[in-house]
């Protein structure tokens, strides 16, 4: 999948999966880290105002001091799942994560991808170009999630590469939990890649999480001025019902259970009414 800058990008700009040029960004504080993809011996403990704490045993921490975690229960369209993204990007002041489903089967392409690849999936399909890059991706019966880093976070200053690694670490950490061996792909990043291919998932790229050589979870990133975003999928392999949990207790020992507010929908509607919603922004390429 693509990482795309803010501004207006042109395809020779753009860098596809785990590099992106970097912006300008005033970030003066470090960021501890655990090592991508080690899993944690945990013990939990309930604090006050939603928000638990995960204690490692060996006092690593992960990729966040802290985390806000979504689960939105709602089911919505793909235009509104992708408004509320960049709504969530709009205003976070703290790193958060959120975890969605689609009201029916959805389909998701990249920034740069062209709608005549997808159209005749139209009939079956709620359709949505992705503001972030990459190729086509299915939706359904997936985990989809979405994280959002505000430019204020430490970890804001790390390499698109480092956190898109950390991320897929912290998933395979959580298959690891629940006793299932995954791995991380090797080999090139899709920039070395002369076109995108259209299958996201058909064409795993370094850091892609893998299950017997299979592309099971992927991602796309979008740095702005006001942060990172980063769109994910993981599908094609049975997920225990605690997964999603376990995935963000792999990226933050301090996570804090929030909810999708009003004043956020309000505001991904106007954004899916003027961008997601239409058919200049769907069929723009």
């Amino acid at each position: 999948m693509n990482i795309i800058p803010d501004g207006k990008a042109s395809p020779a700009r753009t860098e596809e999966s785990l590099t992106i040029s970097e912006t300008s960004r005033d970030v003066s504080h470090s960021t501890r880290c655990a090592r991508s993809g080690q899993a944690l011996n945990v013990a939990a403990v309930p604090l006050l105002n939603g928000c638990n704490v995960t204690l490692p045993l060996d006092m690593t921490k992960g990729l966040f001091a802290s985390l806000n975690v979504y689960h939105d229960i709602a089911s919505r369209s793909a235009a509104l799942n992708m408004a509320i993204d960049e709504a969530l990007l709009e205003n976070a002041t703290e790193p958060l994560i959120r975890f969605y489903t689609w009201d029916h089967p959805a389909l998701s392409f990249g920034y740069f991808g062209k709608f005549a690849d997808v159209e005749n999936h139209a009939p079956q399909r709620d359709l949505a170009r992705r503001w972030t890059g990459g190729g086509t991706v299915f939706h359904g019966d997936d985990l989809t999630y979405s994280i959002v880093i505000p430019a204020t976070e430490p970890a804001f200053s790390e390499s698109s590469r480092s956190i898109y690694e950390k991320i897929h670490g912290a998933i395979r950490a959580a298959f690891a939990v629940n006793g299932k061996s995954v791995e991380l792909a090797e080999g090139r990043d899709a920039a070395q890649r002369a076109v995108p291919t259209n299958n996201c998932f058909a064409n795993p790229v370094r850091a892609d999480v893998l299950s017997n050589g299979r592309k099971i979870a992927g991602a796309a990133q979008r740095r702005t001025r006001r942060g990172l975003l980063q769109q994910g999928s993981i599908q094609g392999i049975q997920l225990a019902n605690k997964f999603a949990d376990q995935f963000a207790s792999e990226l933050c020992s301090k996570r804090c259970h929030k909810a999708v507010d009003e004043h956020l929908i309000s505001r991904a509607h106007e954004i899916a009414d003027r961008k997601y919603g239409t058919a200049s922004w769907l069929q723009r390429r």
